[in-house]
């Protein structure tokens, strides 16, 4: 416990000097503490968006799964850098080019107030849910880590403390520059900690020989491929309609840069879960009467102290990282989309910046409530993560197709995804297809071109549009 201690220690006081530094580039205009002044260089866009996308989920939740299923759940976090592949290669540009802050901002420049507001309400509402798992993984880690100081609750009441108060002082800077450290810490301490714990456990061939029977090192038969494909498609909806994650590219020096980054980012990315997936497999073997939500930490225990300290810290890092982005932008929604548009126009700076200071601290009390009622990781965020679809026809669409877009689709799109999900959840009669993601995209494609043809309201392609329409054609060019 005392090197724990001293390891987690350590990291808390480095992450907030790192805040302190960063917190003079964020003073000024509100846009330096949301958008880094839109200065991020490509270094700082890659661990931006590998922060993001490689949290909670992507190792407990992964290792909680292998536990279950066997090293295939590796694919989850393979799937979010796929995901942002596609981003770079599509739509990343795009978002840069069209110089807004948020998505409910380009839903009210092409569409109307309903769609921002109804987009206000779904970002929000996800971006809450994900914040949320990265509160439960935290408590799990400090609560392994340190068990002499952290249940579970205390572990995420820590987490709380962390996250906050990192967004707090420095904001997006704050979380670029973090993650320099923190993606770092955590690629160095799950990879060494895999190799250790492979050679503890008497190789590859032992491993597979000693695993049970539901367990298995077999690349797909664990989740299945329908499991797999359906990751892929929630996360690639995901990395082209989150606030999140446009945010990021939204805070990038230019368009190239915004490209470079999430590409490279999820090449990185590709590996990485197959790393925890193995943790979680060699857990099933050595320990199989645990909690699966404990595999990962369990696992990461019984190695050397200073090592178990130093990966379960870089896990906590993860944590961090993947929190910070998503706590900005829910504070950014809040006080861009809804505070500045409908309650004070006319707010001045300071205020605009203290709004969203405020915002974060609040949002970041209310994920907390949330978390203590989670359970299940990966499938909970699945389910959340669904209301995505109708982001990305609405994107996907306006971009290529704006002449086929109503000025009223938007809204009715975020609506039927609302209730397809809600009818999901409450009926099953309605599961006719694998995942909520397939109906999703069925039924929000339709509405939305349904809307187009029986309301007649065309929405106007200004300069912004048009270039970051010629920006995607060019790429779909050169990458044919």
């Amino acid at each position: 416990m005392n090197s724990s201690a001293i390891i987690v220690g350590v990291y808390i006081c480095v992450i907030f000097l790192i805040s302190w530094y960063a917190k003079r580039r964020a003073a000024g205009k509100t846009e330096n503490y949301i958008l880094a002044g839109r200065k991020l260089t490509t270094p700082l866009i890659m661990v931006s968006i590998v922060g993001l996308a490689v949290g909670g989920a992507s190792t407990i939740g992964v290792a909680e799964q292998a536990y279950k299923a066997g090293i295939s759940a590796g694919w989850y976090t393979s799937a979010w850098g796929i995901g942002a592949i596609v981003m770079g290669l599509t739509v990343a540009k795009k978002y840069r080019r069209l110089n807004i802050t948020t998505i409910p901002e380009m839903l009210e420049r092409y569409y109307d107030t309903k769609g921002m507001a109804a987009g206000i309400f779904c970002q929000i509402l996800v971006q809450l849910v994900i914040m949320s798992m990265q509160y439960v993984a935290g408590g799990t880690i400090l609560a392994a880590l340190m068990p002499e100081l952290f249940t579970p609750f205390t572990g995420m009441l820590m987490s709380a403390i962390v996250f906050i108060g990192v967004t707090l002082i420095g904001g997006m800077w704050s979380a670029s520059i973090s993650n320099l450290l923190n993606v770092t810490l955590k690629y160095a301490g799950i990879i060494m900690a895999a190799f250790i714990a492979v050679r503890m456990a008497g190789g590859m061939e032992q491993i597979q020989v000693q695993l049970p029977e539901a367990h298995g090192l077999d690349l797909v038969a664990g989740v299945g491929p329908m499991t797999i494909i359906t990751w892929i498609v929630v996360l690639v909806t995901v990395n082209i309609s989150l606030q999140s994650i446009i945010q990021i590219s939204l805070g990038a020096k230019n368009v190239h840069i915004a490209r470079k980054g999430f590409i490279i980012g999820g090449l990185i990315m590709l590996p990485i879960g197959f790393v925890s997936a193995l943790l979680g497999v060699i857990a099933a073997e050595m320990y199989p009467h645990i909690s699966a939500t404990l595999a990962l930490p369990k696992m990461i225990m019984s190695l050397n102290p200073w090592l178990a300290g130093i990966t379960l810290a870089a896990l906590w890092a993860a944590d961090v990282s993947c929190a910070c982005n998503l706590l900005l932008s829910s504070a950014t929604l809040y006080s861009h989309d809804i505070h500045k548009r409908f309650i004070n126009k006319n707010m001045s700076e300071k205020s605009y910046m203290r709004v969203t200071r405020a915002s974060v601290f609040f949002f970041g009390l209310l994920t907390l409530g949330f978390a203590i009622t989670i359970s299940g990781i990966i499938s909970t965020l699945m389910a959340g993560l669904s209301l995505m679809a109708a982001f990305s026809v609405i994107v996907l669409m306006t971009l290529y197709a704006p002449k086929l877009c109503s000025r009223e689709s938007a809204f009715y799109t975020i609506i039927a995804s609302i209730i397809v999900l809600i009818a999901w959840m409450m009926f099953p009669s309605v599961r006719i297809l694998p995942h909520v993601i397939y109906m999703e995209w069925i039924v929000c494609g339709g509405v939305f071109l349904g809307t187009s043809a029986l309301v007649r309201n065309p929405i106007k392609e200004d300069e912004n549009l048009r270039f970051a329409k010629e920006d995607v054609m060019d790429t779909v060019s050169a990458n044919h």
